[in-house]
């Protein structure tokens, strides 16, 4: 089994939240929370691909 991609999705989930927190600090809420919960998707989908 391959865990390129399902690692490849966690590193883009981390980018993600850390964007977030970027939008967050500069008072950019609703961008913030559509890219958080971009990031929790891309980080489940990593995980669901590798234990399911």
């Amino acid at each position: 089994m391959s865990y390129a991609g399902p690692i490849l999705l966690m590193a883009l989930a981390g980018i993600l939240l850390g964007g977030s927190l970027s939008l967050r600090k500069n008072e950019k809420f609703a961008a913030a929370i559509i890219v958080a919960v971009v990031a929790v998707a891309a980080f489940l989908g990593g995980a669901y691909l590798i234990y399911g």
